[in-house]
């Protein structure tokens, strides 16, 4: 190919597009600089789309590509696939359980994880980073998997990835920065603290993509382990979470079309 990121190594490429998805983190908390009065249900509207993205992005993005994958083994089909899934499900419940954090849109009293007086914007931080851990492994691992199959194909697909996951950042980074700001929290110090949930990404990203171009036997079981921690905090965060405030229908009807939206970048490309 002609272009330079693609003759980049997989590991290279990962960051990248890992600092590309925490970028657009830090363009949709921008927001908080400009909004007078924050919306709740707008909040809640851009985690329903978030979710949406997350989904689809964990089946058509992770999941398919960890059954192909595991074709290669000599293990029956189901295995890789359940036990990386299954595996990324606990990584995720042990870090909810052992990580103090408090869901937007929480009372206080219903913070999480180990007790720790910590500020409740803190506490808000903690909770949006734990979304994002996954979101850079699971680009991290499609990216570092180009090291095994070296087409463009492959490459446009783990691009539709980190595209999708970046798309979701930017009202991901409203949803953290609008609920900080109306928590009392000056505007300058919740763009900052909101973009600043989304840079695990390229670090998550970076460690994906090593561990996977390291050993190659673990492909499928990396895949489905970022798809398995990703629906974790779907169905453990995000749905809660988009739900708190009311106007239920809306906010799944943002869930879909963010489903429909990476299902389509993922078809496209």
């Amino acid at each position: 190919m002609d272009f330079k990121i693609y003759s980049l190594s997989p590991i290279l490429q990962a960051f990248i597009f890992g600092i590309f998805t925490w970028f657009l983190t830090l363009i949709g908390a921008l927001v908080v600089l400009l909004s007078k009065n924050p919306n709740r249900r707008f909040s809640n509207y851009m985690f329903g789309f978030a979710g949406g993205v997350m989904l689809s992005a964990s089946f058509f993005s992770l999941l398919l590509p960890s059954i192909e994958y595991s074709k290669n083994l000599s293990l029956p089909l189901w295995f890789p696939v359940s036990l990386g899934f299954l595996l990324g499900c606990f990584f995720l419940f042990i870090l909810d359980k052992i990580t103090p954090h408090l869901h937007l849109n929480f009372k206080i009293y219903e913070k999480e994880g180990v007790k720790k007086d910590l500020p409740v914007y803190f506490l808000l931080i903690l909770s949006i980073t734990l979304h994002n851990i996954p979101e850079g492994l699971s680009v991290g691992v499609s990216f570092g998997s180009l090291k095994y199959n070296r087409n463009f194909e492959h490459y446009l697909n783990s691009t539709s990835l980190a595209l999708g996951i970046g798309v979701q950042n930017l009202p991901e980074g409203i949803a953290v920065s609008l609920p900080l700001l109306a928590s009392g929290v000056g505007k300058f110090k919740s763009f900052f603290l909101g973009q600043l949930s989304g840079f695990v990404e390229p670090i998550f990203a970076f460690l994906g993509a090593l561990l996977v171009s390291s050993f190659s036997k673990i492909l499928p079981y990396a895949l489905s382990f970022s798809a398995g921690a990703m629906i974790y905090i779907i169905v453990e965060e995000v749905i809660p979470e988009m739900e708190r405030g009311g106007d239920n229908d809306i906010s799944t009807i943002y869930f879909i079309f963010g489903f429909v939206i990476m299902m389509i970048l993922d078809i496209f490309f």
